[in-house]
């Protein structure tokens, strides 16, 4: 199913217009060379030869030195509502989507209070439709209230719209309860996101458990509290052969529990987000919670290395940015009692383009394959540049260099792990769902006919 049709967003016009002389580039359809990308009624309707393409009714974009990628898509993120719109909300979070390069998110359901009825669900459909600049899906809880005790009603949360299900935000403690929705999933459908933790090792933790919590002193939170659960939840799956999806992978006893489980057949997806690629623990050091704290927390470079690994080897499936927005009142206070998360929707590309593709870590095309695969896992069409295809394009200079947060932020919200920053790579238009979602505003887009 595609995108547009499968999530919502505000209605408006199909985009007509002609990206002249980009640089294509899709390694999925293996397409990458220079082409005017036509687009029209919200579909791409031809790849044509530089300069050759017939512009009569369409806007032309000189689209010259730049590279035109299928948009990404993130199957994890935070849009505070209900309950918490002074943090975000479904206009400003998927305006930062826009911004950078998304063409569709999934909202998670720890919102307060928590979406738990099919009213919960067809109140944010609603509400994407009225002011989504890119398609947006909503999952909802798997326990009521996210107690862990009470299953709930998962084939009317499904009929209302729910893409899938999750507690994230907290981890679902009882394996009883897991396997009986893992069996109700399999009959309604909607895979189970499940944030991988066992409360009982993490404890009061704050950071990683290693040298760097004991030399300042802060409580630690060990990398088996996330294996060992993932470990667990994998072979409920696959005793009951459910799906399920992993979140934000942190450690490397965590990408070889996954590992181990897709061996045994077990039909599991994971995810990984680019702090946990990009930074290690070390950075905790500078006590800026603003920044470095998050749930799960920055790791060791052992770990960020087998998460690189991973992701190379495709036991990693996607990059999500677990994008948490915060009020700045809870993030300007002690470590201790910061609120975990960080942004990341409007630096994901260009701050992984800037740490790890330019050095050569990561091969470009690995990212923008592992950054617009996010759909997949909850049976939504990889966006594609493919002639026919729904328009998903995000446009992208990626010699640009740019400070983050000089020009503010779509976001609500500026807890950034990349605040600050020069980063080289930067989004300049996103079309998402067919629609025109983002421009840059210093960008020059050229004379329609």
């Amino acid at each position: 199913m595609s995108i547009a049709s499968s999530l919502d967003m505000r209605p408006g016009e199909g985009a007509n217009l002609v990206l002249r002389d980009a640089t294509v580039f899709d390694p999925v359809a293996g397409i990458d060379a220079a082409h005017d990308v036509v687009i029209r009624d919200g579909r791409i309707a031809e790849l044509a030869a530089p300069g050759a393409a017939d512009t009569t009714g369409l806007e032309t974009v000189e689209a010259g030195g730049l590279h035109a990628v299928p948009a990404f898509f993130d199957p994890h993120v935070h849009l505070r509502t209900p309950g918490q719109e002074h943090k975000e909300d479904v206009e400003t979070g998927t305006r930062a989507a826009a911004a950078g390069g998304y063409c569709g998110v999934l909202a998670m359901a720890n919102t307060d209070p928590p979406v738990c009825t099919a009213a919960d669900i067809e109140a944010l459909r609603e509400a994407a439709r009225e002011g989504a600049s890119v398609p947006a899906g909503f999952l909802a809880t798997v326990t009521r209230a996210m107690a862990g005790e009470e299953l709930t009603e998962m084939a009317e949360l499904r009929a209302a719209g729910a893409v899938g299900f999750s507690d994230d935000g907290l981890p679902i403690r009882s394996a009883r309860i897991l396997r009986r929705a893992l069996q109700y999933q399999r009959l309604c459908g909607g895979t189970i996101a499940l944030h991988e933790e066992n409360p009982d090792l993490s404890g009061n933790g704050v950071m990683h458990e290693g040298p760097v919590s004991a030399a300042l002193g802060l409580a630690g939170i060990p990398s088996v509290s996330e294996s060992t659960a993932i470990a667990r939840d994998a072979a409920l799956a696959g005793y009951e052969g459910a799906r399920i999806h992993v979140q934000h992978l942190s450690a490397a006893e965590s990408v070889e529990a996954v590992r181990a489980a897709k061996a045994a057949g077990v039909l599991v997806t994971c995810e990984v987000s680019p702090h946990h690629l990009c930074l290690t623990d070390e950075e905790v050091r500078s006590l800026d919670p603003g920044r470095f704290k998050m749930n799960p927390p920055l790791r060791a470079e052992s770990d960020r290395q087998a998460l690189l690994a991973g992701l190379r080897d495709g036991t990693i499936d996607c990059v999500a940015t677990d994008h948490a927005p915060h009020a700045t009142e809870e993030k300007e206070t002690p470590f201790e009692q910061a609120a975990m998360g960080v942004t990341g929707l409007e630096t994901a590309f260009a701050a992984i383009h800037t740490d790890l593709v330019l050095p050569g870590v990561l091969d470009l095309a690995l990212v923008v394959e592992r950054m617009s695969a996010g759909a997949e896992p909850f049976g939504l069409e990889r966006p594609s540049l493919t002639p026919g295809s729904e328009a998903n394009v995000a446009l992208c200079d990626l010699g640009a260099e740019w400070k983050v947060g000089e020009e503010g932020y779509e976001s609500r919200s500026h807890n950034s792990w990349c605040a600050g920053r020069k980063l080289t790579g930067r989004v300049l238009m996103t079309v998402a769902g067919g629609q025109v979602a983002y421009r840059l505003r210093s960008f020059s887009l050229g004379v329609a006919p």
